[in-house]
């Protein structure tokens, strides 16, 4: 019998986790699958698996009420794996994904509100060849169909694909964190890999979701070192939770038991290796307090209706004292009685209407602390803001920085349409760490900085005030940080008018910023960004991507290049085709109007037009052993001198005016299946291959 949760699941917290209040890093092991004759004794196994401080399991299947049950009395949270026919081709053969969907929806209708229960992995590193064989664009939507299904029944849980570098542009708008499988075996690469993965999941959080090393190929010792190292770089670089490749050496893959790998932290016989230990010595590396000393400062008009809130979450800011600053710009409201009676710390600035950036100016020159730490009076900072932002200055090459703005849960139709708009506060940058510029909803700079370049320019009073300040920054040879876990919640405009009311303030605030810096915009008048946009969204597919797979589809990491960054999706509770239809009209509207207010110039909005169909290509299978994997198959053409494609081609050989796609179905452990698809003259390659598969 299904058991009913009492206590509170696990929630999305911005880019982190938590349940009820309390911030969760997930420490997580994968468990399983194990060889059946190997009976696994939940209980005991997940007591060791709890004293090894992991608050959390990654099965790869769907499990049974026994599991669940003694992963609950062990206070173990279970991320359950859909296990389905992902590694065939399932866009062709519908009955996968059909049979798939209908599996995942009976089982949580079973199981989904049981309390262990935390998420759902709706499929595993779907193979690069296999996803460019079916289309990306048909693989995702597959995914987001599966995901759409399971949040159908269980809406409470979380949904994730558990990705990898070689299919890196395969992120689903549906999911509710991003999820990479990464054996990367060197501190600075992996280093460097997470900080442009958090690039990649946008808003949401990010999850190590696979990390081993074998340790029959390396030392126990080896592997014992590595899981340091990997812990601590995880969590330094504000992941959202690290799991541990594997529990035990024992693992059953394909209908066989695995005996040429060891990535277990136990041994076959269940004794802990080095790394066991390592995995349970690991101490949360999160500083407690500020090494700098803070001075918030928020700059407010006619704020009476939203600046309690904001306080409020200043007021529980961690990492030190700190002082807070309001100035009140000339409001008419209650704004200065709210502060004076309910914030009696609050140092509060009562200036005539001088504007945004005359506003900030007075905070800063009534500022003690060493760095300004600026947000607006519609922004909830995270609690953890100050001590995230803090860890970025401990670089004295950084002269300011700053991280994401989220938007809170939308709380009718029309804010989760805003909420997806594009013309959002976003950050600009110029790799995975440099900003080219930081949204002034949150952004810290160096007190000494600030006067050094002059402070804010007064003649900005509504907006462009933080686009001037950090080009002048880089201007003067400073450098900006971005920070993704420091991240604050920022309430869009509240319906469609206050949208574009503000993007007609935006388009002005160009203007005058086209004036100040005429060598940063085209003769067009659109700003000429150095580095991209990032817009929320997870860096995923659309109709206009180019997706870098590498000579004939072989690149390890597989990276994406798209004409615009995409935007956040519409929540999933608000998610209509109305909606959809809305959102996309004032997304065409958008740049209109700010282009009209900026230089009084129109450009209609581009519409898609419609591809001319290509001739089909032929199409066939080979059987063969494991064995004859594709890459051999690939190599020995080259031999007979066929040529690779492009990096960005959607084929990997051709010849005499003829190209071939090959991928590869994985069947069982004995049987492999390779898919052909041959543009131009059939019969020439289909006999190269063949010769190839029927070579001894």
């Amino acid at each position: 019998m299904t058991q009913v949760s009492s206590k509170p699941h696990l929630k999305t917290d911005g880019k982190f986790f938590r349940i009820g209040i309390e911030r969760v890093w997930l420490r997580t092991v994968t468990y399983g699958p194990f060889p059946p004759d190997r009976n696994m004794e939940h209980p005991a196994e997940f007591a060791r698996i709890r004293s090894a401080h992991f608050n959390s399991i990654r099965l790869f299947s769907l499990p049974d009420a026994t599991l669940l049950d003694a992963a609950a009395q062990h206070h173990l949270l279970v991320f359950a794996g859909l296990n389905w026919q992902q590694y065939q081709d399932f866009i062709s053969e519908p009955k996968f994904l059909s049979s798939a969907t209908i599996r995942l929806t009976e089982w949580l209708k079973q199981y989904g509100s049981h309390p262990a229960l935390a998420g759902i992995y709706i499929a595993n590193e779907i193979p690069t060849d296999l996803v460019r064989w079916m289309g990306p664009g048909n693989v995702k939507s597959a995914l987001e169909g599966l995901i759409a299904a399971g949040r159908s029944i269980a809406p409470h849980l979380l949904f994730a694909y558990a990705n990898y570098p070689s299919t890196e542009y395969l992120e689903l708008d549906q999911a509710d964190f991003t999820a990479f499988n990464i054996y990367l075996e060197e501190p600075g690469m992996f280093e460097s890999y997470l900080k442009r993965l958090h690039n990649i999941a946008g808003d949401r959080p990010l999850v190590v979701s696979e990390f081993g090393l074998d340790s029959l190929r390396n030392t126990p010792e080896t592997q014992a070192a590595t899981f340091a190292w990997a812990l601590r770089i995880a969590h330094a670089e504000e992941t959202a939770g690290f799991t541990a490749y594997a529990w035990s050496d024992l693992w059953f893959n394909a209908g066989i038991e695995i005996t040429d790998w060891n990535f277990g932290i136990t041994d076959r016989n269940g004794n802990p290796k080095p790394a066991f230990l390592a995995c349970r010595d690991f101490k949360d590396s999160t500083p407690s307090k500020t090494r700098h000393t803070f001075s918030v400062i928020v700059c407010t008009r006619n704020g009476a209706a939203r600046i309690s809130s904001g306080l409020h979450a200043i007021a529980a800011l961690t990492g030190g004292p700190f002082e807070t600053i309001v100035v009140n710009d000339g409001s008419t409201d209650e704004t200065a009685e709210i502060i004076a009676r309910e914030f009696p710390k609050v140092r509060l600035i009562n200036l005539s209407p001088s504007g945004l950036s005359a506003a900030r100016n007075t905070g800063a020159q009534q500022a003690t602390g060493e760095i300004l730490a600026y947000t607006d009076d519609d922004c909830l900072p995270d609690h953890e803001w100050l001590v995230r932002l803090d860890r970025a200055f401990a670089n004295p090459a950084i002269a300011a920085a700053g991280g994401p703005n989220l938007p809170p849960h939308a709380r009718s139709a029309e804010e989760a349409i805003v909420n997806a708009a594009p013309g959002a506060p976003s950050h600009v940058l110029i790799d995975d760490t440099r900003a080219e510029h930081l949204p002034g909803c949150n952004f810290a700079v160096r007190r000494d900085v600030f006067y050094e370049i002059g402070g804010f320019n007064p003649a900005f009073r509504t907006a462009g005030d933080d686009v001037d300040f950090c080009w002048r920054l880089l201007d003067a040879k400073h450098e900006l940080a971005f920070v993704p876990g420091a991240f604050v919640w920022h309430h869009r405009r509240a319906t469609i008018f206050g949208f574009f009311k503000q993007q007609i303030g935006y388009g002005l605030a160009e203007r005058l910023l086209i004036q100040h810096h005429p060598h940063r915009f085209s003769n067009r008048g659109e700003a000429l960004w150095y580095g991209c946009v990032y817009s929320g969204g997870p860096i995923r597919l659309n109709e206009d991507s180019i997706i870098y797979h590498g000579p004939m589809g072989q690149a390890g990491y597989q990276s994406i290049s798209n004409h615009m960054l995409p935007l956040r999706g519409i929540h999933p509770h608000y998610r209509t085709p109305a909606a959809e239809l809305i959102l996309n009209l004032i997304s065409r509207l958008h740049p209109v109007i700010r282009r009209w207010f900026r230089n009084r110039s129109v450009k209609l909005p581009d519409f898609p037009v419609r591809s001319t169909p290509r001739s089909e290509p032929t199409a066939c299978s080979v059987s063969s052993p494991p064995g004859k994997h594709r890459d051999l198959v690939l190599k020995q053409l080259l031999d007979q001198g066929w040529t690779p494609a492009g990096a960005s081609d959607a084929w990997d050989l051709e010849k005499d005016q003829t190209r071939i796609l090959i991928a590869t179905e994985k069947l069982d452990h004995q049987h492999l299946n390779h898919l052909i698809r041959i543009w131009g003259p059939a019969k020439p390659a289909l006999n190269a291959i063949r010769h190839v598969f029927n070579q001894a």
